[in-house]
């Protein structure tokens, strides 16, 4: 398996520090509003890593923080007029739902920022010590980039290069050097240390819950990988890497891999710009997996420009998909199609080459389309053709769905309801042989945009497109 580092810029292959197991790490969201299309996007490309790896026979340990305290859900919840405990809940509920519903499987593990305050405490109390850390006047700890005789070479940026988006504070011993400690002397939000009440630093989270939660055993590194957005490799994954290696004596991770930027017709996503896209928003609009299969159908490390016509498109290529399932639906496989799996876990593993995949995936529907024109009743070809419906499934996360429900996304619960009625009282004409009636419902069916099934397994509906 071959694997794109940031650091080294170049496609590596992928050596565990165990054999046989794999510990991720990728930063989570931080808990103060819903999440966007570049959250989806981050998410959906390490679960792809994931379900890669897994399906390479990895054991995998996934870690995926949420940064439950910050200034922004203190923002927030000062504006509402709650506790930030309830906008950091609320969120977080919102981000778990949103992710199942593109099929992004939970993590392994789930530390919270507010569960590893002692964690973040013993860290700061190591670089103290060390004399990588110093207190200004106002009890504010900030860690020494120049202590790190090693700082930046995970961004491998110079030290003379643009640096506006760290903190200036007059005391800082040097631009570059960050908050590990924001001392609070009022009534907010704070947290008890032996440095006196106050909050941890951004920065300072992961590496503090890497070192707690993959507890290093005389290694070189902490983890095998780092994951996260590009906008994350400076400054947090280079103050990240710059803390672990000055408090431990070893690297953080192995290797660093980075997700590209989200683009709405043609610009970076951002808030200031006002096209922030709400994935809640999306889900109304579109099925889930038609969501994800948009998402991940371009190379994770590039950008991706996001638009609807786009979207449609990618919609339709994946409705062959579920056309193909329906065809066989009801059907189960007790072989498996070794040559598709073996090509298509192929081109995944070069770094995940989701275009080929995607290709081998088109390929394998137009061949099955025909063979099944050609003879519909081969039962070897049809359950390896399942198998292989499987894999896409277990490796890629799409094809999961009963595909007549598929067909059927954007009705509500009571037009759902409307219609299943329906094609029951249809059914039960049927059967006392009321054709009249039998035939007037299905033109009520007809028009209102539905397709009807009749097969061996019951009857099917779904919307005509």
């Amino acid at each position: 398996m071959f694997l794109y580092d940031s650091v080294q810029k170049t496609k590596c292959k992928f050596e565990p520090l165990i054999e046989g197991k794999v510990s991720l790490y990728v930063c989570g969201p931080t808990v103060y509003d819903d999440a966007h299309l570049g959250h989806a996007k981050s998410a959906l490309a390490f679960d792809l890593l994931r379900r890669v790896l897994e399906a390479n026979g990895y054991q995998v340990t996934f870690a995926r923080n949420i940064t439950d305290i910050d200034d922004k859900i203190i923002n927030k919840a000062t504006e509402l007029g709650i506790a930030p405990s309830q906008i950091a809940s609320r969120y977080t509920d919102a981000y778990h739902r949103d992710m199942s519903a593109i099929g992004v499987h939970p993590p392994t593990l789930e530390p919270k920022a507010t569960e590893s305050i002692d964690a973040m405490v013993t860290m700061i109390q190591k670089l103290l010590d060390k004399k990588h850390a110093y207190t200004i006047s106002n009890d504010d700890i900030y860690f020494d980039t120049a202590s790190d005789k090693n700082y930046l070479s995970l961004s491998n940026r110079q030290s003379s290069e643009n640096i506006s988006r760290v903190e200036k504070v007059s005391e800082k011993k040097n631009d570059a050097d960050f908050a590990l400690w924001k001392a609070v002397h009022d009534d907010s939000v704070s947290f008890d240390s032996p440095f006196g009440p106050g909050r941890p630093g951004w920065h300072l989270e992961c590496s503090a819950m890497i070192d707690k939660y993959f507890p290093n055993q005389g290694m070189t590194y902490a983890i095998d990988i780092h994951g996260g957005g590009a906008d994350l490799l400076f400054p947090h994954h280079e103050n990240e890497a710059a803390q672990t290696r000055c408090a431990t004596n070893h690297e953080l991770a192995r290797y660093w891999m980075h997700n590209g930027f989200i683009n709405v017709d043609g610009e970076k996503m951002s808030k200031s710009l006002g096209n922030s896209f709400f994935l809640k928003d999306a889900l109304k609009a579109y099925h889930g997996e038609v969501l994800r299969f948009y998402l991940l159908s371009t190379h994770y490390r590039g950008d991706f420009n996001f638009n609807e016509e786009d979207l449609i498109a990618s919609k339709k290529r994946l409705d062959r998909l579920y056309r193909l399932k329906k065809r066989i639906f009801g059907l189960t496989a007790d072989v498996v199609d070794t040559e598709f799996k073996a090509a298509l876990l192929e081109v995944l593993s070069d770094d995940l080459n989701v275009s080929k995949a995607y290709a081998l995936i088109d390929e394998l529907i137009s061949h099955a389309n025909d063979a099944l024109d050609a003879n519909a009743k081969d039962k070897m070809y049809r359950q390896k053709l399942i198998s292989s419906l499987t894999f896409i499934e277990t490796v890629l996360g799409f094809g999961s769905q009963n595909p007549y429900e598929y067909f059927q996304f954007g009705l509500d619960e009571a037009t759902k309801a409307k219609i299943n009625d329906l094609i029951e009282k249809r059914s039960q004409a049927k059967v006392l042989k009321d054709f009249a009636a039998s035939d007037a419902i299905r033109d009520e069916l007809v028009s209102m945009n539905v397709s009807i099934m009749d097969t061996a397994n019951g009857t099917f509906w779904e919307i005509s497109n």
